[in-house]
């Protein structure tokens, strides 16, 4: 392991006012010391993963780093069960379990164990009708689910700086508006030094991408990528811009957007109720529910916040 990171941040527990420092002192760190640092200086650290190759070398990486120090699996893991993973991604999940000896913490969309209650609560194909919903259904809200309910500050992502778009300045060490510490130790390898070293190291994988597909998401959104397409360009089939599910995007904004979504389906249902052709005056002031929703915010999270 180099001397740097080490030395720099031995004597002292992780401090974010220090987040640039400590980026440079891990700026020549291999993955695996990326993730003995946040072993040992990021309280509250925790793995979220579907499973893709960046994930599992990390869970790999962490699982020889426990087992050097002769420890249970230092990192527990969170999976987000969409409820739309393909078959090959489930199993893959339970071959994890049982490789690295670790319980998987799984959380759902909100109120729905299976596709048929998902469906019939929030609508048939709402990858189609309302994207932003969907994805704040079935992963953003559970993720927030999840770190209250688990005590989480901190965790570790399968992000990489060569999937480009929002990814391609990613550092070690991030923290999101949120307060949430976002740990990217493979952010400097490419996809090739990923494969490899899963190859290498005899790490299960998702046989889908010995198919062709490079980037596993939802069976109903995940196409192979073309020759001479990016890495991640086959997770979203119908929709070429997009480069993030929301995990990685302004949370607060996306809870905000979804609930004045539900608060403009209230209105119209109390209109429709109330035998109105047109949508007009209403029982529901949606301005100052949305104001206060916005206030609200800050104080449901602010257990996230290191030192809280």
């Amino acid at each position: 392991m180099p001397s740097s990171p080490v030395a720099s941040t031995s004597s002292i527990p992780f401090d974010p006012a220090r987040l640039d420092e400590i980026n440079a002192s891990l700026a020549d760190a291999s993955p695996q010391d990326v993730l003995t640092y946040a072993i040992d200086f990021i309280p509250g650290l925790f793995q979220t993963t579907a499973f893709g190759l960046t994930g599992l070398a990390a869970t790999d990486m962490i699982s020889r780093i426990s087992r050097k120090r002769k420890q249970p699996h230092a990192v527990p893991l969170i999976f987000l069960d969409t409820l739309y993973h393909f078959p090959e991604t489930l199993d893959l999940a339970r071959r994890v379990e049982k490789k690295y000896q670790l319980e998987l913490q799984t959380f759902r969309p909100p109120g729905v164990e299976t596709v048929e209650e998902f469906e019939k609560k929030y609508g048939e194909k709402l990858w189609e009708t309302d994207e932003d919903t969907y994805d704040y259904l079935v992963k953003v809200e559970p993720a927030r689910r999840a770190y209250d309910t688990l005590g989480v500050k901190a965790v570790i992502t399968g992000r990489r700086r060569s999937q480009g778009a929002d990814r391609a300045t990613l550092e070690p060490i991030e923290i999101d508006s949120t307060g949430l510490v976002k740990v990217n130790p493979l952010c400097r390898w490419g996809f090739q030094e990923v494969k490899d070293y899963i190859d290498m190291a005899g790490v299960p994988y998702n046989p889908l991408l010995d198919q062709g597909y490079k980037s596993v998401g939802d069976w109903h959104s995940t196409v192979k990528p073309k020759d001479g397409e990016g890495e991640r360009s086959g997770r979203w089939a119908s929709n070429k811009t997009k480069t993030e599910c929301g995990l990685h995007k302004d949370y607060f904004a996306m809870k905000r957007a979804f609930e004045k979504k539900q608060l403009e389906q209230a209105r119209a249902a109390a209109d429709k109720a109330r035998g109105d052709e047109e949508v007009g005056e209403s029982s529901v002031d949606l301005s100052q529910e949305t104001d206060a929703t916005s206030q609200d915010l800050g104080a449901s999270f602010s257990d996230l916040k290191l030192g809280a």
